[in-house]
């Protein structure tokens, strides 16, 4: 290679890259202490609050997702429990019934002279109706217990 041609690329060179960067410079936008037009506002406004949204289209997909999951992990992890603690939420609720229907026994005993015509014949009958009404439901709940 000649000298002058040398010059001659290296010149054309640093043309072209001068005009590359001063195209690149005109796209970019406004250098130091120039004014920033207001359509570039407004496009740059318009450019974030579209990546904003699609943010949070995301960030709302992913925790849709999440919380399903959890979900889902959490009733698979209490199934087993859910099924225990509905045989044991019975048999506790039968045992207050079975309490309530001891205590309406209790006073149907002490009230049991006067189951014809004495003067606590209304409180025998009360008293017979939610002993009654109690044994049932005791009864009932230990067997709905004992089929699960």
């Amino acid at each position: 290679m000649k000298p002058s041609e040398l010059g001659r690329r290296l010149g054309i060179g640093v043309r072209v890259a001068g005009r590359i960067a001063h195209d690149r410079a005109a796209h970019s936008g406004p250098g130091p202490g120039q004014a920033v037009p207001r359509q570039t506002v407004a496009n740059l406004a318009a450019e974030v609050r579209g990546a904003q949204s699609d943010m949070r289209q995301q960030v709302t997909g992913v925790a849709s997702r999440a919380s399903r999951s959890a979900g889902r992990g959490v009733g698979g992890f209490l199934r087993p429990f859910s099924r225990v603690g509905g045989i044991l939420w019975l048999e506790v609720t039968g045992f207050f019934f079975g309490m309530f229907a001891a205590w309406f026994a209790l006073d149907l005993w002490k009230a049991r002279q006067s189951y014809v015509h004495g003067p606590d014949h209304q409180r025998f009958l009360i008293d017979c109706a939610l002993t009654a009404l109690f044994v049932y439901l005791c009864v009932s709940s230990f067997l709905r217990a004992q089929r699960r």
